[in-house]
């Protein structure tokens, strides 16, 4: 199963990603803005979505929101 970022590149372990557009995040009062690099992601099962690190918070992103650095 192969993982792709907004623009059709092949996401893997440890890749550093951009956002894409503005994403208001649940449950925390933080938003990324567009342009923020997210370091070392880690895959998922599912194919659309990967983890990630915001401070001390793991959370899940969309693929379709990020872009490989």
């Amino acid at each position: 199963m192969e993982t792709l970022d907004s623009n059709g590149n092949l996401l893997e372990d440890g890749d550093n990603v951009h956002v894409t557009k503005d994403l208001k995040i649940k449950g925390m009062s933080k938003t990324l803005k567009r342009g923020n690099l997210i370091k070392n992601i880690r895959l998922t099962s599912d194919s659309n979505s990967v983890e990630c690190r915001i401070g001390k918070s793991t959370i899940v992103l969309k693929t379709q929101f990020l872009k490989k650095a």
